[in-house]
């Protein structure tokens, strides 16, 4: 569904450059409900943006079903955005008009792509749990009522791909677990693949696979140890308390050309800084300060 190969994002103004993404490489199976993780400048909001059709890329490949969203047209784009993938912002005001019920507001996008659908308009918000609530407005909903509301918006038009910005960081427990049992619940019914971008580790645990993204590259994935376990928070609340180390085994990535991000809490034990010692056994490869800084 989604395949990024050196992909590369550089923001230039008159005074400064940025590079954004350094040749991150990633991919993302069809049906696929998974995480991205990373610091604040690690690069993963802007790699969100791109896959959004919300920013383009600047060199590398990426695309994402049928589209090449490098080369994609302006007209195209905005069919992309319409029929191809849905979005969910941790900012409620992005998602919701508050003039207009929850309905209405499901409505929306529906019109602007030609069709309303009333009847998958009130089914969605039946999945998302607010069956009593269609005709109510922004200020008579709480913000967790507000997200799931968004939650049924981005699927208006039956995208095959939904991106979740932050989309718990502003609810609270209880409310997070309801929110990635919807998503689960979409994801398995539905068939729509599911990239959630958050800092919250509790939440990264909820999902099979979590990529980690570092200084604008993929560094670590983390991969479910038993894909058979659910954490939803509602019948095991000790499963709540797991972190994503108890839940996934993690795998350092390679690119193509076999270069690897080391954790950097590895490298400061070391002491390693700029160089490093490399040996091959004949099975195990074993990185070291260079002799020369040990002891």
């Amino acid at each position: 569904m989604i395949y990024c190969d050196g992909l590369v994002k550089i923001y230039k103004t008159d005074e400064i450059e940025v590079v954004a993404l350094q040749g991150l490489n990633i991919a993302v199976e069809a049906g696929e409900m998974m995480a991205i993780i990373g610091n604040s400048g690690s690069g993963k909001s802007t790699l969100l943006n791109i896959l959004g059709g919300l920013d383009r890329p600047s060199a590398g490949q990426v695309k994402v079903g049928e589209w090449d969203l490098l080369k994609i047209s302006d007209d195209q784009l905005v069919e992309y955005k319409r029929r191809t993938v849905g979005f969910i912002w941790q900012n409620n005001a992005r998602n919701l008009l508050p003039y207009l019920t929850a309905l209405e507001n499901v409505e929306m996008p529906m019109m602007l792509g030609g069709k309303i659908d009333r009847a998958y308009a009130r089914q969605l918000l039946e999945w998302v749990g607010l069956t009593e609530r269609i005709n109510n407005k922004l200020y008579q909903l709480s913000g967790g009522e507000q997200q799931r509301v968004a939650i049924a918006i981005s699927l208006a038009n039956r995208p095959s791909l939904l991106l979740a910005d932050e989309p718990t960081g502003s609810v609270d427990t209880q409310t997070m677990d309801m929110i990635m049992n919807i998503f689960r619940r979409l994801n398995k019914e539905l068939g729509v693949t599911i990239v959630i971008v958050t800092h919250d580790l509790s939440l990264a645990s909820k999902v099979d696979r979590v990529v980690a993204i570092r200084d604008g590259m993929t560094s670590t994935e983390f991969i479910k140890r038993n894909p058979n376990l659910i954490l939803d928070g509602g019948d095991e609340p000790a499963d709540r308390k797991k972190s994503i180390q108890d839940v996934h085994e993690e795998y350092v990535v390679l690119d193509r050309a076999g270069r690897l991000q080391i954790p950097k809490a590895y490298l400061q034990a070391l002491q390693i800084t700029n160089k490093a010692s490399m040996e091959f056994d004949g099975d195990k490869i074993m990185i070291r300060a260079p002799k020369s800084l040990e002891g």
